[in-house]
């Protein structure tokens, strides 16, 4: 009896890490709005990491957070970094690795609290007409083995999409009143 009591403690103990492992790691959301200005003048605002202040959802979650910045803003290797105290904010960096001026940024981001992770981000701007731009924020994300069984309780895709979503809404106003 005992040993059947004690295997079925480590079978529902096992099953999960067991499940993890045919749960997927990775997902990806891209959202898109179009801005009534000229590509070049949406481009030449979403390249600095530091106006992200102005309409990322994330980076107006807690006005009180400390902000560190390397490098020269709107370049290959300029870094944006924040600590805050609020736990759905953490503490984390961003870097812009690559720029094809004009068209694309590419981020690596690095979150350090509450949770250590490096993931991916992009902003890609497309000329619709003379003034008009599609702008696309994208998020590639992961979580590691066993991490990654949270996806089947919590919307990732769904939650951060609509961040990013709000985002690009706030930008549209920010950009357009310009």
């Amino acid at each position: 009896m005992l040993k059947k009591f004690l295997l079925l403690i480590l079978v529902i103990i096992a099953l999960p890490f067991i499940v993890a492992l045919f749960v997927d790691k990775t997902y990806s959301v891209t959202t898109q709005v179009t801005i009534n200005k000229p590509v070049t003048k949406v481009f030449d605002y979403v390249k600095y990491l530091k106006n992200q202040d102005n309409y990322s959802v994330w980076a107006q979650m807690d006005p009180d957070m400390q902000k560190s910045y390397r490098g020269t803003d709107g370049m290959v290797g300029f870094v944006a970094g924040w600590v805050s105290d609020k736990e759905d904010v953490g503490e984390g960096e961003q870097e812009i690795m690559r720029i094809d001026e004009g068209k694309r940024i590419d981020y690596a981001l690095r979150f350090f609290k509450p949770f250590e992770s490096n993931d991916m981000a992009y902003m890609q701007t497309t000329a619709l007409s003379s003034d008009q731009t599609q702008v696309t924020w994208g998020f590639d994300g992961h979580l590691d083995y066993p991490m990654n069984l949270m996806f089947l309780f919590m919307d990732f895709e769904g939650m951060i999409g609509n961040d990013l979503t709000q985002g690009l809404a706030q930008l549209k106003t920010v950009v357009e009143a310009q």
